[in-house]
């Protein structure tokens, strides 16, 4: 059973929080965390001759370095997916009313 995405902003809460200053703040924190990410997973790449880099605590760090990024990408991407949805759920009802509509016609 898939779990629908439950959405209380309106198009455009979220259009004018894209648009906003706090949004910008968000991105830029998030954009530097994702760089410090990937400072981190070069420092340990670049210090790889002096250490043992298939070790598993070093592949686990790794592997939660690129976690770190990929959420972070995830929570940028979040109000686009919002907008998404919410158009979808808009062509769904309007299709719907449109196959009422004709079902009555044809009656």
């Amino acid at each position: 059973m898939r779990e629908e995405i439950l959405i209380y902003s309106t198009k455009d809460q979220i259009e004018e929080f894209l648009n906003s200053v706090i949004w910008k703040d968000m991105r830029r924190e998030l954009i530097m965390w994702k760089n410090g990410f990937a400072k981190e997973a070069d420092a340990i790449v670049d210090n790889a001759s002096d250490t043992n880099p298939s070790t598993a605590s070093v592949l686990l760090h790794m592997g939660d370095l690129n976690g770190r990024k990929k959420t972070v990408d995830y929570l940028m991407g979040l109000p686009k997916v919002f907008l998404q949805v919410i158009e979808d759920r808009i062509k769904d009802k309007k299709r719907l009313e449109e196959q009422i509509d004709d079902e009555n016609e044809s009656v």
